[in-house]
């Protein structure tokens, strides 16, 4: 229905007439125009309307997700050529939708209960799904970067949104300082890039190195685009801000930052690499696989060191990145293929972990501590086996979700030759099992500790089991992910 409606309009517009740009855009201008129309509401409306704004605000991102889901070619672009609408940006978009929805609903009750319920907490969420949606569409270094900029201020604010905490403050302090230092690289590689191709297009910057090759400040311009965009996702070296941030940045911030925002950065990570640098992969190649390797090792055996379980999510991310980047690293149909199922499990596996973090919550307030999760399954059983399910999944234990997705990633990463980057990845994996198993340990094993207060909130229980039964019976049927994946995939190598 919403097809044929947006297609018989599309005829009734006059032959130069903007609207079919707007067309190709819905998506972004439903969302922006409901996020500035909740933004008033939230203004004029009397204290107490955050959970009113909150669920206004997952609606919207419901409708959003039709939007995107409507359009029925293959692709389209938009604004000059500057925005792309393909299987591959609509794929993602609707893991992005999907995350910030989520982040959504398992932040209402932490912002009530630390009194830091404020209306704005669910609309920079949406602001920034907003800059998400545009990376991922981005077909131009200008686009681009406005994308990452409209993603990433949102962010700021939410990492210090707790002004009554030091700890929030000054992960919103680092987070930022370190983004100003971010976006610099991305813009003197923009110019590079520009500089010695003439234009800020993908589809001409491809055209120019089939043409002439790649010039030397070209590939200069390359490394920089790559060093900012590895920023984003918290890959090594580039890396020093997560365990910070994820720390101090109160709890649902951080399960945020784990979801959408990384799912958009690896996103635009392929769309920047492949499109318009796909002449020259073997160049990139070696960056990534650098990258990858860096990755899935520091987040290995840094991480066995922690005791803060946040801290320890920041440096399992760091891995499971590196993992996601060897499948890019493959350059291929098939590598791709891999990382947009390892997006999806991923998110599964983080929103589901975060759900159980959050519900971590005595008398006294949150606790943050693996020791604190002591006895979990004596006094709580069913969280400690969905905790322990998404530990397993973390792992790569089969037959769950996550290892699937690492199946997925290596089988690229070999069918491209890259077998030792593939070696790494396992033997990592191995060693980050012990981090995860230990805690299984803690909650089955060790003398119960004080019990969490309970029960958990229904929207928050939904969450959990909607995605603990995805990560145990996603071998079940794999079918429509994979194939959703496989489509998208093949957008990028048209």
């Amino acid at each position: 229905m919403m097809n044929e409606l947006m297609g018989k309009l599309a005829e009734l517009l006059p032959a130069g007439s903007p609207f079919p740009d707007l067309l190709v855009a819905a998506p972004e201008i439903v969302l922006a125009t409901g996020a500035m129309l909740l933004l008033l509401i939230g203004v004029f409306r009397e204290k107490g309307g955050t959970r009113f704004i909150a669920w206004a605000s997952v609606l919207l991102l419901a409708v959003v997700g039709l939007f995107v889901l409507s359009p029925a070619g293959e692709s389209a672009v938009a604004f000059g050529g500057t925005f792309v609408v393909d299987r591959f940006s609509s794929y993602v978009k609707i893991i992005l939708l999907t995350g910030s929805a989520i982040a959504i609903v398992i932040s209402l009750g932490f912002i009530r209960a630390e009194r830091i319920e404020r209306f704005e907490f669910p609309l920079l969420i949406v602001f920034a799904t907003l800059g998400m949606m545009i990376m991922v569409s981005a077909n131009d270094l200008v686009t681009l970067y406005l994308g990452v900029e409209l993603q990433s201020l949102p962010i700021y604010v939410l990492a210090a949104f707790n002004r009554d905490s030091l700890r929030s403050s000054e992960a919103g302090l680092k987070y930022f300082v370190l983004g100003a230092l971010s976006s610099g690289l991305l813009l003197y590689g923009a110019s590079l890039i520009y500089g010695f191709s003439g234009t800020t297009s993908f589809p001409l910057i491809s055209e120019v190195l089939q043409g002439e090759g790649a010039k030397i400040g070209l590939t200069f311009g390359l490394v920089f685009l790559a060093a900012s965009l590895a920023f984003k996702v918290s890959a090594v070296p580039f890396h020093m801000w997560t365990p910070d941030v994820y720390e101090g940045a109160p709890t649902p911030v951080t399960a945020f930052m784990g979801l959408a925002p990384k799912a958009a950065a690896l996103a635009l990570f392929a769309r920047a690499m492949i499109e318009p640098f796909g002449p020259i992969t073997v160049q990139w190649q070696q960056v990534l696989v650098f990258i990858s390797v860096a990755s899935m090792v520091l987040g290995a055996f840094a991480a066995i060191g922690q005791n803060n379980v946040k801290r320890l999510m920041a440096y399992s991310t760091i891995g499971h990145m590196g993992y996601a980047l060897a499948a890019l690293a493959a350059g291929t149909p098939e590598g791709v293929q891999g990382l947009l199922i390892y997006i999806a499990i991923y998110l599964a596996m983080t929103a589901g972990t975060f759900v159980c973090i959050l519900s971590m919550r005595r008398s006294e307030g949150m606790v943050e501590s693996i020791d604190d999760l002591a006895g979990l399954s004596r006094n709580q059983p069913l969280m400690a086996a969905a905790l322990a399910t998404f530990m397993f999944s973390l792992a790569g234990v089969p037959p769950l979700a996550g290892f699937f997705g690492k199946w997925y990633v290596f089988a690229a990463a070999i069918h491209a030759k890259l077998y030792w980057l593939a070696i790494v990845g396992v033997l990592s994996s191995v060693v980050s099992a012990y981090y995860y198993l230990r805690i299984v340990k803690v909650m089955y094993f060790d003398e119960p500790a004080q019990p969490f207060e309970q029960p958990m909130g229904r929207s928050m229980a939904l969450v959990l089991a909607g995605t603990a039964l995805f990560v145990l019976f996603f071998c079940v049927y794999p079918g429509p992910l994979v194939a959703s994946a496989e489509t998208a995939a093949s957008a990028l190598f048209h």
